[in-house]
């Protein structure tokens, strides 16, 4: 997988800008807040059709326009793709593959994968639980669009149970058209819920083995990694030790809880437990890395994770994905930095930012493109 061409029109503080990718290695080097990060920020946006800082499409928008465009022209399985986002709010944003609208987001993600390494990344483990489910459910759409569509449905579900929880005002005396049109909804939102709890599960399981072995590396053979998916419907479930469940089973434990939570959900007048409220935990030799492991542990546990990211990938579509290293190395120590830019095959095409381009190694820069970005301008160096 390879961007050729990336266009941008409007988008953050580029009013108009084109650049193209001649090489597996690309470094965007500029002071901060000249663009660098945003134009990452872009081409993740083509990937998973969210951005990993902005709350919102709104802020995505040059200021004073109504609207940002973003193109690129992508090689996937040896044939040129062309991307088009508009992004126009409040509308909905308009996709199109080779010229052609697409209506659903399964029918654009795919086209472009990546993986994106950021300095917000190396605090997932301090950040919140929204923070990790993010991450999973951004890098699970990638790989199964399909898993958006059922994200965007259970969150419509439960939005539409939440107003039927609020009109009960508080009262669990329910009649008998309340408890038929509360069955409605509950039916609903655990067949929709089981099924995003199944993939997430899937997805660790699968980064769980790689992302061991790399970390066991990094920390010289001292530290094992376990990842748990923690989930408020099936409890902890064990990356190594436990059993992927079946969606069915899933649903029996959902249906369970649900019956037990009825009385708390009405009188919060919310859906309290499910995968909107579930998390991600990593542990060190058994202790959780959350509240103990130091900050070098920290960013050794998420370089794995990243690191696994690029082989599960591969694996599954038999093609690299892109890699994205956003003012990332300047945060690792030498030993990590070296770990990572010597384990980035010849063939993965990696876009980096840096503020100085001093500090790599100088057979890293061999055949390497270097931009220079200021004020929202691109100019070759």
């Amino acid at each position: 997988m390879f961007i050729h061409k990336l266009e941008l029109v409007n988008f953050r503080n580029y009013e108009h800008c084109k650049i193209e990718f001649q090489t597996n290695k690309t470094i965007l080097v500029g002071k901060n807040a000249q663009g660098k990060t945003n134009l990452i920020e872009s081409i993740y946006y083509l990937a998973v059709l969210s951005s990993y800082r902005a709350s919102g499409d709104s802020e995505l928008i040059k200021k004073g326009e109504s609207s940002a465009v973003i193109k690129a022209m992508v090689e996937k399985s040896f044939t040129n793709v062309n991307l088009d986002i508009i992004i126009n709010p409040p509308k909905h944003k308009l996709l199109k593959v080779n010229s052609i609208k697409k209506s659903g987001y399964s029918q654009f993600l795919g086209n472009l994968i990546v993986v994106n390494f950021s300095i917000s990344d190396l605090l997932l483990l301090r950040g919140s639980p929204s923070d990790r489910r993010k991450w999973i459910d951004d890098s699970i759409s990638q790989l199964y669009p399909a898993y958006i569509d059922r994200l965007h449905k259970y969150n419509k579900i439960r939005v539409q149970r939440n107003n039927l929880l609020k009109e009960f005002k508080g009262n669990i005396n329910l009649t008998q058209s309340q408890k038929d049109s509360l069955f409605v909804w509950n039916e609903q939102i655990i067949k929709s819920g089981s099924n995003l709890i199944h993939l997430r599960m899937k997805y660790l399981k699968e980064i769980q083995s790689r992302a061991c072995e790399k970390h066991k590396f990094i920390s010289f053979g001292e530290e094992n990694l376990l990842v748990k998916y923690n989930s408020t419907i099936t409890g902890d479930f064990d990356c190594v030790e436990d059993e992927i469940m079946p969606p069915e089973k899933i649903a029996e434990l959902y249906s369970i809880n649900i019956s037990q939570k009825q009385a708390e959900e009405i009188i919060r007048s919310q859906t309290v437990t499910g995968p909107h409220r579930d998390d991600i935990l990593f542990f060190i030799n058994g202790i959780n890395a959350k509240n103990f492991a130091s900050q070098g542990q920290q960013r050794t546990i998420v370089l794995a994770l990243k690191l696994a990211e690029l082989d599960f990938i591969k694996s599954i579509t038999d093609e690299n994905p892109v890699l994205l290293l956003d003012d990332v190395l300047a945060e690792l120590d030498q030993s990590r930095q070296n770990y990572l830019l010597d384990s980035i095959g010849e063939n993965i095409q990696t876009i980096i930012t840096t503020v100085d381009i001093s500090n790599f190694p100088p057979e890293y820069l061999e055949g390497v493109t270097i931009y220079n970005v200021e004020s929202g301008k691109i100019k070759g160096i």
